[in-house]
């Protein structure tokens, strides 16, 4: 069962940031930390996922600084956010057999994580008074939660 806690929570993170959750499971499985071999999302563990989902990844912290940033919750973005979750979720489950289970968790935890991230960074940029900062903490959420997790899966 703490396979799928994990999976949620990875899930939380693909809906804070899109591309964070799948990178650092992609870096997990090229490290050997999460076996992903043998299961349909192996190829999480190639170097070209590890440096495709990476440069993703920094990307998207950068564009998410702009004020011009596309709202998270816009159709696009958010079914962005469920596949990474879901996606994410799935590496973890699959790695214990718990492929489609791990991909559900993930899925429901991006939900919670564009939601709650949605709410939480409006509350901590109007204490703020600019977003920026706000910002910066749900970068920091999202990256330390997600490597404790792989730690935990590790």
């Amino acid at each position: 069962m703490i396979v799928l806690l994990l999976a949620l929570l990875i899930g939380v993170v693909g809906g804070l940031r899109t591309f964070t959750a799948p990178a650092v499971v992609s870096w997990a499985a090229d490290l050997g930390w999460l076996p992903l071999a043998g299961t349909p999302l192996a190829f999480m563990g190639s170097v070209w996922a590890v440096g495709i989902l990476t440069v993703l990844a920094f990307v998207e912290l950068v564009i998410d600084q702009l004020p011009s940033a596309p709202s998270r919750k816009a159709p696009g973005g958010f079914g962005a956010r469920i596949l990474s979750g879901a996606l994410s979720g799935a590496a973890l489950g699959a790695s214990s057999g718990w492929l489609i289970a791990g991909g559900v968790a993930g899925l429901v935890g991006a939900v919670i994580g564009t939601l709650g991230g949605f709410a939480a960074r409006a509350r901590l940029a109007a204490a703020f008074r600019r977003d920026m900062p706000a910002a910066f903490i749900e970068d920091a959420v999202a990256i330390i939660v997600a490597i404790l997790v792989v730690v935990v899966i590790k």
